[in-house]
């Protein structure tokens, strides 16, 4: 699967050349061991094998340039913070685990001393209820003080630092002013509610007082706590520097969890860069961060800007990204990244989308970066990988877009203008779309044919582009999106600094393979991009639509070639295909159940119904490569991303080089 790295065509961005690859093999000065299960561990050891340290932080505080931090097998309730970075690519600092044993950073500690709550009703304006009324059991338990020494997140609310661009009339606030703190029940999240009495309808839950010192919580099936094991939140972060551009740091093979971050911005992860360079994040887990997951940016957009600061040249690889509540890698102004072979699931349940920072990657004026073989799914009401402003240069390749739940779009590019995004190769699933269905208008008989433009009322997008010129979209497979694989609206009056405003021109739309998309394959803005050589399969009629100037048109494929020259090398086809998104797997059959045609001949044999029926087109030099990295030197090949199409085979399609 791929090609050595020597070779490997999948680096080349779109101007040609190829990801700058700045990593070297390490070759370290000096290894210190942290085992805090050791009996004889001791923050005042050498940090050899047999004396190892403590605590990661003993080790942080000597560790210098060439330096290894070796770290054994164990939970870590502390925040690790570096006091130094290393000073190249050939002198970093590592914080690694031990022969792959199991570290576990937690920013939470073990709640005890729980007592029954008592004082609060459980039904609303009540002054005469009594517990026998309801059973529900409800505890409490008081903060311990010595763990919140300068941060209590039961004190802060999640709502982001910087409120301007939130438009309070079209959210819900309720997740934004919860508090940041959370409650596990054997590794798992309770539900926060906003009223004490909530938690007699929601077995799972807890409340914070007032104040910010004690929670008031129920387990499920109303246990008792001293059954499980009950833990708190006590920390923003897991391992983050407190000093700014700490660079030439390595973190590997250690699981983040529980941190408790507020919404960006800023971005402040449960690992954190802290405004660093040349950092590598590889074999790493976030297991519930209450915001972002991994900052690897600039934090914000309010810094004074340093002359020759370097932001980015980040590696982030093979991690597991679960379940952060808005952002799970947030990199903004981040340049030169490399972001591969990754998971990165269940991202957005904080539901903060309009915050306008919620993703599963959100990066800022990101150029020359290369996001591939990454697995994306069950992102909720939030993109997969939202491109916000001045993205230039990139490649999205060999990915998987998967289950976006409520989500408005699986890519979003937004205000991008002067140089190629590239988008290939890669596998969308599922766009459910984001949008309230009693504000669907009614079309009593006929009157909807007569409408001059559509609603814009339904969406779930493939790709959106918002003023974003220079998109190019080749060799995908895009299925299962509630509107539309492509779509895009032109903005001409987001005019950034001293430039332009959007035109969205110039979106090439190549070889792709559209699949059972609800309204359409594409929704073009204007006529001015190109469209060729992709294959239509189960396509609803008008699925091919430009949109301004108005009124806009819905076409089949031969009316798109006749009267536009689009797709003068389309086919169009009837297959069923399953994609299992647990297992990672995809399946093409035959269609069981053709749709009705029309009775002209020459439309009922138009559709493609057999795998060796469907024609090769003319590759795309800007890919030379495959799915799974293979490179392909042939004039001509199939349409999607595949080198070949079986039929009743199921085939792995995860892409991940583990």
């Amino acid at each position: 699967m791929g090609v050595n790295m020597e070779q490997d065509i999948t680096l080349r961005l779109p101007d040609g050349d190829n990801f700058h690859l700045w990593e070297k093999e390490q070759h370290y000065d000096r290894e210190l061991h942290v085992n805090g299960n050791h009996p004889a561990a001791s923050d005042n050891n050498d940090g050899s094998f047999d004396s190892p340290l403590k605590t990661i932080n003993a080790a942080a505080s000597i560790a210098m340039p060439g330096t290894r931090v070796l770290i054994h097998g164990g939970t870590y309730r502390e925040c690790v913070h570096p006091v130094r970075g290393g000073t190249s690519i050939d002198k970093m600092i590592s914080y690694e685990a031990w022969c792959e044993e199991e570290v576990i950073i937690k920013a939470s500690y073990p709640a005890k001393d729980f007592k029954s709550s008592e004082g609060w009703n459980l039904i609303p304006f009540s002054i005469n209820q009594t517990r026998e009324e309801n059973h529900s059991r409800i505890w409490e338990v008081k903060l311990d003080p010595d763990e919140f020494r300068g941060y209590n997140p039961f004190c802060a609310v999640n709502i982001l630092h910087d409120r301007l661009f939130i438009e309070y009339d079209k959210t819900d606030m309720t997740t934004y002013l919860n508090r940041r703190g959370m409650v596990f029940c054997d590794g798992k999240p309770l539900y926060q509610v906003s009223l004490y009495n909530q938690l007699s309808n929601h077995p799972g839950s807890y409340w914070v007082e007032a104040n910010g010192q004690t929670i008031h919580f129920r387990l499920e099936q109303d246990d008792d706590p001293s059954n499980h094991e009950i833990e708190l939140t006590c920390r923003e972060q897991c391992f983050a520097p407190e000093i700014p551009f700490l660079s030439y740091i390595k973190v590997k093979g250690i699981t983040c969890a529980h941190a408790a971050t507020g919404a960006p911005v800023p971005q402040r992860g449960s690992l954190s860069c802290y405004r660093g360079h040349h950092w590598i994040i590889e074999d790493c887990t976030i297991d519930w961060s209450n915001g972002v997951g991994i900052d690897i940016g600039n934090e914000c957009w309010h810094h004074s800007l340093i002359k020759d600061q370097i932001i980015g040249s980040t590696i982030i690889r093979r991690c597991k990204i679960f379940n952060v509540g808005v952002c799970g890698i947030a990199g903004m102004f981040a340049k030169n990244l490399l972001i591969e072979d990754n998971l990165i699931q269940g991202t957005g349940w904080q539901k903060m989308e309009l915050s306008w920072e919620a993703g599963g990657i959100k990066v800022h004026d990101c150029t020359d970066s290369l996001i591939r073989r990454n697995i994306f799914t069950k992102t909720i009401r939030a993109d997969h990988l939202w491109m916000d402003m001045g993205n230039e240069n990139n490649r999205i390749t060999q990915n998987l877009f998967l289950d976006g739940i409520n989500q408005r779009e699986a890519i979003f590019i937004e205000c991008s203008r002067d140089d190629i995004n590239l988008i290939d190769n890669n596998i969308f699933w599922n766009v459910e779309g984001r949008f309230d269905p009693a504000a669907v208008p009614k079309e009593p008989g006929s009157s909807g044919w007569y409408k001059l433009e559509e609603t814009g009322v339904t969406n779930g997008y493939a790709v959106y582009g918002e003023g974003t010129d220079h998109i190019h979209i080749v060799n995908n497979f895009i299925g299962k999106c509630k509107s539309a694989g492509y779509y895009a609206k032109t903005v001409a009056f987001r005019i950034t600094w001293d430039k332009r405003g959007g035109t969205a021109r110039d979106t090439k739309i190549f070889n792709n393979i559209f699949y059972d998309c609800e309204e359409a394959a594409i929704k073009m803005p204007t006529e001015h991009n190109e469209s060729e050589g992709n294959l239509f399969l189960n396509m609803p009629g008008g699925y091919l639509r430009i949109l301004y100037p108005a009124p806009a048109v819905c076409l089949d494929l031969q009316a798109w070639q006749e009267f536009y020259g689009f797709d003068l090398n389309g086919q169009e086809g009837q297959f069923e295909i399953n994609i299992d998104t647990e297992k990672f797997t995809m399946e093409i059959s035959k269609r069981k159940e053709l749709p009705r045609f029309s009775p002209r001949k020459s439309e009922k044999d138009r559709y493609i119904r057999n795998t060796e029926d469907i024609c090769k087109v003319k590759a795309k030099t800007i890919v030379a490569n495959d799915f799974y990295g293979n490179t392909i030197t042939d004039e001509l090949r199939l349409p999607g991303p595949f080198s070949f199409l079986t039929e009743n085979q199921v085939i792995s399609i995860d892409p991940r080089k583990l």
